[in-house]
């Protein structure tokens, strides 16, 4: 029996590469590996963009070893072949080899793949591929259309403050004063292009505003302000299924210091260390301590696991994807934050929580990728007319 090919695609020009690297290597290539039903090809996109194919790319020594770049130097870039598929061509000296991707498996965090621009070369090859599609992953990847889109669907948001560019150029003190009146301290400054909380700051003045300002822009052409939600806790609820057959894992909480945020350091250096998340008894996941399932009372439990459930489907999300929610505890007032289209390292740690093992979450997402791939191929894409025949 020929097994699918399956291409797991990590790395690319952007400033979440090595944390792409870990989730391809240890949360996709393994299990699919380990379920022994597929070929597996890991697909390393270079720093400088280029593409590359070989079994050995799945190895996570390769790159913490620092051998990565001989590696490379060793190798052809795969060239793509749009004909009836995908297809990735290598070549090896006078010898050319021709890999047909049955499906393709996005691990891109970040810029030039979660925020669907691989996506839309998977579309018009017209090759089955695993989670959000273009237009959903460009949407949960911009914080700022994020929130608009579930407002859109009725859904609560936190107060904000949004400008470009050259527009803080020309306003600079204009927009300070807007931010200070309409938000007030403390506030979160976001790019709102960027995953993994690179480059949030909180503020707690106008100095550190301005700061935090100039730091977001770096990143992105436009920034997002938004007013820091009191008495608050966290939780996001990673989300698998295609429409309405939709299977939510546990509501979790990450846990950590009220005057702190869930940023960068915490999430992927730390081990939540800072957070003191380990004394309030959390448990260690993919992103540092947090509670599995989150103990809120059961009312708020439901009304953010729904809130989570109905942005997810507001937003156009398929296969697999994150989102993260703001409580004021004190209140008990519930708020969307945002989507991440691609969990790091797919969250398994909660859905094996849940009973669903690291192998059969990837088979999941094959297959939920599979039947959205079919059920594409039933529209027309095709329009016949006479126009042509008037020239």
């Amino acid at each position: 029996m020929i097994k699918p090919t399956v291409a797991v695609f990590f790395g690319s020009r952007s400033t979440e590469h090595d944390v792409s690297i870990v989730t391809a290597i240890s949360s996709v290539i393994r299990p699919l590996k380990l379920s022994q039903k597929y070929d597996v090809l890991p697909v390393y996109i270079a720093k400088d963009g280029r593409w590359y194919g070989d079994p050995a790319l799945g190895d996570i020594a390769l790159y913490t070893s620092g051998g990565i770049d001989a590696f490379l130097k060793k190798q052809q870039p795969l060239s793509v072949l749009f004909d009836h598929g995908l297809k990735l061509v290598k070549n090896r000296g006078l010898k050319r080899q021709t890999i047909s991707v049955d499906v393709a498996f996005p691990a891109l965090h970040g810029t030039h793949g979660e925020d669907g621009e691989i996506m839309g070369i998977f579309e018009m090859a017209g090759v089955a591929y695993v989670g959000c599609d273009v237009e959903s992953s460009a949407i949960a990847m911009d914080k700022v259309a994020t929130k608009q889109v579930a407002q859109a669907a009725g859904l609560t948001v936190v107060k904000d403050v949004i400008f470009t560019k050259s527009e803080y150029a020309k306003a600079q003190k204009t927009l300070i004063d807007k931010i200070e009146k309409e938000l007030g301290y403390p506030a979160f400054v976001k790019p709102p292009h960027l995953g993994s909380s690179i480059g949030v700051t909180r503020v707690n003045n106008r100095t550190e505003l301005q700061n935090a300002i100039e730091v977001a822009l770096v990143y992105d052409w436009r920034v997002l302000i938004e007013q820091a939600v009191p008495n608050l806790r966290e939780a996001t609820l990673p989300i698998l299924g295609n429409g309405d057959e939709l299977t939510p894992a546990y509501l979790e909480e990450p846990l950590f210091d009220s005057n702190e945020f869930f940023d960068f350091e915490t999430k992927y250096m730390g081990s939540g260390k800072k957070t003191g998340g380990k004394k309030a008894g959390g448990k260690a996941g993919a992103q540092g301590y947090s509670r599995i399932p989150a103990d809120f009372k059961k009312d708020i439990y439901d009304e953010a696991e729904q809130t989570a459930l109905r942005a997810y489907q507001a937003v156009g999300c398929s296969g697999i994807a994150r989102v993260d929610i703001l409580i004021d505890y004190k209140k008990e007032k519930v708020y969307f934050n945002e989507i991440n289209p691609l969990p790091g390292s797919l969250y398994a740690h909660n859905w094996q929580r849940r009973g669903i093992s690291n192998v059969e979450l990837v088979e999941r997402l094959v297959t939920l990728a599979q039947q959205r791939a079919a059920d594409k191929r039933q529209l027309e894409t095709a329009f016949n007319t006479n126009f042509l025949r008037q020239f």
